[in-house]
Formats: C-alpha cells, structure tokens, sequence
C-alpha cells in the first residue's frame, strides 16, 4: 500500500499526465497488488478544493469527494498521527495537512507519493516521485 498526498490523487484521476513516470508506475502497480491510500484529512483537503472551483466535479461537493476517493482506503487522524504530525523540524511545511499526511505516512510505514520537494527532502519519510 501507498499514501497519496491530495495533489497526486486528483492527478491520478483527473489529469494522470501531471503525474511523473515513477509515481505514475507506483500508483498502476499498488492499484493491482497493494492498494492506495490517503490520510483523512485529504477528504477536508478535497472537499475545500471542490468549493472553491480548484478541482471540477458533477453534482455536490459531497459527491465529488466520493468519486474521487474511488477504490482508495482513507486512514484514520489517530493519537499516534496527531502527536507524529507536531514533530516535524522546522524545514518540513509547516501547513497542517502536508504534517498529518507525512505523520499518517510515518505511522503506517508507508510510502507517500508528493511532488513536494519540501516534503520529499524529509529524512523522515520514504517519498516517490
């Protein structure tokens, strides 16, 4: 399994040409064998995203979310991910979502596929892009 940061989500749904190569095959090969994921806080990240006419979907924003979030297992905020995401140091984004991603990542021992550089200079997390 894999985490998808909420940018690679909506490409790989959308507009999979802005997806690089590797992220492209990783996303293909862990849809068939492993399975993809996002961190529950994509789906506030989506939602946002669908009300403020950044991503287009057909119908209510409710149901925009469902269809992209087709065939993806969503985990969890837990205590574990919560405490994760405070400690960050202080060259990762300080934006709120980017930290539980990365900590849901960290907590699950998961890959996580970003085209932040940012979050991919981590040495705390596994990324591909």
């Amino acid at each position: 399994m894999i985490l998808l940061d909420t940018h690679v989500l909506v490409w790989a749904v959308e507009d999979s040409e802005r997806l690089s190569g590797t992220a492209a095959s990783e996303i293909r090969r862990n849809r068939r064998h492993g399975g993809l994921a996002v961190s529950a806080i994509t789906l506030w990240e989506l939602a946002w995203l669908l009300s403020r006419g950044r991503i287009q979907a057909r119908g209510t924003i409710e149901a925009g979310v469902r269809l992209l979030l087709e065939g993806v297992t969503v985990l969890p905020i837990t205590p574990e991910v919560a405490a994760l995401a405070t400690q960050f140091p202080d060259d990762y984004p300080h934006d709120t979502t980017d930290r539980i991603i990365g900590a849901t990542a960290r907590a699950e021992g998961l890959t996580l596929i970003t085209r932040d550089e940012k979050i991919r200079r981590s040495p705390l997390l596994k990324t591909v892009w």
